[in-house]
C-alpha cells in the first residue's frame, strides 16, 4: 500500500507542476491526492510495520498480527478486533493531529488575507503611491525594490507583488518598461518574505510548527535576505532598461479619506500578531483573529458613519409626495463581508491538500526515512541549497512540509533558518517558481523564456550571495 500512496503523490505532484499545460487548476490534484493517500492508509492499515509519532517526532515499530483473523462464522477474533481497533485509533489520532496543525495555518492565512482585502476595500494601498516622487527609472527601481522587500514581510510576497504591480501600472504606461520592474519586484518580494514569519507561507509553516521563532528568524535572516535583494537591484541599476526618465502621471487626488488610516491600522495589526504570540504564548492564529476583529470593527464603524453622513440634510421639497429615503447602494454589504468573498479560497484548499498529503507520507515514516538517507549521502547545507533550487521548479510549500518531517532538530536550529531562506528566495530563479512570480506573469503577461533570459541570472546571483552571507554568519 505504501507503493500506491507514493504513486498517487508522484502523479498528483506532476499534475500540479504541469497545471498550465493540462489546464487543470492545481487545487484539483491537490485535494484528490490527499483523499486517495489517506484512503490508502485506511485500507492498508493492518499491514503497516511502522508509524511516525508526530507528537514525539519519533519513528516507532508496529506489532504485526500473525493469528487467525476470522472465525468460521466470518466474525473477527477478539484478539484481531483489538489489534485492528488499536491501529484505527492510532490513525484517527494522527489524522486529527495533522488536520489541527494544518487548520491553524489555514485560519491564520484566511485572517491575514481578509485584513488585506479590507485595506484594499478602502483603497488603502493607493497611499503607497505617495512615496514615489521621482521621474528617474533608477530611483524608481530602488524605491520599488525597497517597498517590495518591506511590504512583503508584512502582507506576504504574493500580495505585495499584486499591490506594487498595480501601482506601477499607474506610473509607467509602457509594458516593456514594467516587466523589467516586475522582475525585480519578484526577487525583492521573495527575499522580503523569507525573514518574516508572516511574509511567506513556508516561513509561516515553520513558525507555527515551532521550528523557528519570530525574533531568531529576523536575527538570522534579515541580513542574508537583504543581500539577496540588494545585489540584483544594484546590478540592475546599471542596466539599460533602468536608465533614463519617465513622465509622471497627474495626481489623481485622494480616492478615500480613510485610505491612510486603514492602511496603517491593517499593517500595524498584522505586525502585532508575532508580538501577541511572544507575550501570550498562544498559537499565532489567535492573535490574527484578534487583529482581524479590531480591523473589522474600525471598518464597520467607518462604513456606518459614512452611510449616515451621506444622507444627512436630504430634504423632500415636493410636499405632494410622500418622502422615501433612497436606499443606499450596497449598504447591506459590509467591508468584512466583501473582503471574505474576495479571499483566495482555491489557494487555501490547495494548501490543505498539499499539507495533508505530505502528512500521510510522514505518518508512514516515508518522509523521515528519506531524510535519514539524505543526511547520510550529503551535507545538510548542500541539501538545503538544492532544495532552494528545486523550489524554482516545484512548489516550495510541499518541499518545506516534507523537510519538516525529515529533520529532528530543536527550535531555531541552523537547518530550519536555512530552509526558510532557501525555499523563500530560491523560487525567484524561475517565474513559475513562486506565487509572486506566477501572479506577475499573469498580470503583465510575462513570457517564461523572457524571464529566464533576463531575470533568472539576477535571481541566481542574489540567491547565492544571500546564502553565502548566511553560511558565513550562522
Amino acid at each position: 500500500m505504501e507503493i500506491f500512496i507514493v504513486f498517487v503523490f508522484i502523479l498528483g505532484y506532476l499534475a500540479i507542476t504541469l497545471e498550465h499545460s493540462i489546464k487543470i487548476d492545481k487545487l484539483v490534484p491537490s485535494l484528490l491526492m490527499m483523499a486517495l493517500a489517506w484512503a490508502g492508509i485506511a485500507f492498508g492499515l493492518d499491514g503497516f510495520e511502522q508509524w511516525f509519532d508526530s507528537h514525539n517526532s519519533d519513528l516507532m515499530s508496529l506489532e504485526t498480527f500473525e493469528g487467525v483473523k476470522y472465525l468460521a462464522s466470518g466474525e473477527m477474533t477478539e484478539a484481531y478486533q483489538e489489534f485492528h481497533d488499536h491501529r484505527l485509533h492510532l490513525m484517527e489520532g494522527t489524522l486529527l493531529h495533522h488536520f489541527g496543525k494544518t487548520c491553524e495555518i489555514l485560519i491564520f492565512l484566511i485572517g491575514a488575507m481578509t485584513i488585506v482585502e479590507i485595506i484594499d476595500h478602502f483603497h488603502g494601498f493607493s497611499t503607497i503611491k505617495n512615496f514615489i516622487r521621482t521621474n528617474k527609472k533608477r530611483t524608481l527601481l530602488w524605491i520599488i525594490a525597497i517597498l517590495a522587500f518591506i511590504l512583503s514581510a508584512i502582507i506576504d510576497n504574493l500580495t505585495a507583488t499584486i499591490v506594487l504591480i498595480t501601482i506601477l501600472r499607474k506610473i509607467l504606461s509602457e509594458k516593456k518598461d514594467r516587466i523589467w520592474f516586475a522582475g525585480i519586484i519578484i526577487i525583492a518580494a521573495n527575499a522580503g518574505g523569507a525573514w518574516s514569519p508572516i511574509g511567506d507561507v513556508t516561513t509561516t509553516m515553520l513558525w507555527m510548527g515551532d521550528k523557528v521563532s519570530a525574533m531568531k528568524l529576523f536575527e538570522y535572516l534579515i541580513l542574508p535576505s537583504l543581500v539577496c535583494m540588494l545585489v540584483p537591484t544594484f546590478i540592475a541599476s546599471f542596466m539599460k532598461p533602468f536608465k533614463g526618465n519617465f513622465d509622471l502621471p497627474e495626481d489623481e487626488g485622494d480616492i478615500n479619506t480613510r485610505a491612510s488610516l486603514m492602511l496603517y491600522l491593517g499593517l500595524g495589526m498584522i505586525i502585532f500578531v508575532p508580538i501577541f504570540k511572544t507575550v501570550t504564548h498562544l498559537p499565532p492564529y489567535v492573535g490574527m483573529m484578534l487583529s482581524l476583529s479590531i480591523v473589522a470593527l474600525f471598518a464597520e464603524t467607518i462604513s456606518v458613519r459614512q452611510f449616515k453622513m451621506s444622507f444627512v440634510g436630504v430634504v423632500n421639497k415636493d410636499t405632494t409626495k410622500k418622502y422615501v429615503s433612497p436606499e443606499p447602494k450596497g449598504h447591506h454589504e459590509s467591508p468584512t463581508f466583501r473582503a471574505l468573498t474576495k479571499i483566495e479560497m482555491p489557494s487555501i484548499l490547495f494548501f490543505l491538500g498539499i499539507l495533508m498529503t505530505v502528512a500521510a507520507l510522514e505518518s508512514l515514516g516515508l518522509v523521515f526515512e528519506f531524510g535519514e538517507s539524505v543526511q547520510k549521502s550529503m551535507h545538510d547545507d548542500i541539501f538545503v541549497m538544492l532544495l532552494g533550487a528545486g523550489s524554482a521548479v516545484i512548489d516550495n510549500v510541499p518541499l518545506v512540509a516534507a523537510s519538516m518531517g525529515m529533520f529532528n532538530a530543536e527550535i531555531d536550529n541552523h537547518i530550519w533558518h536555512f530552509i526558510a531562506y532557501a525555499a523563500g528566495t530560491g523560487g525567484s530563479m524561475l517565474i513559475i517558481g513562486s506565487a509572486a512570480g506566477v501572479v506577475a506573469m499573469g498580470m503583465e503577461k510575462i513570457s517564461f523564456f523572457w524571464y529566464l533570459k533576463n531575470i533568472t541570472w539576477l535571481a541566481l546571483v542574489g540567491y547565492l550571495a544571500g546564502a553565502a552571507v548566511y553560511l558565513l554568519v550562522a
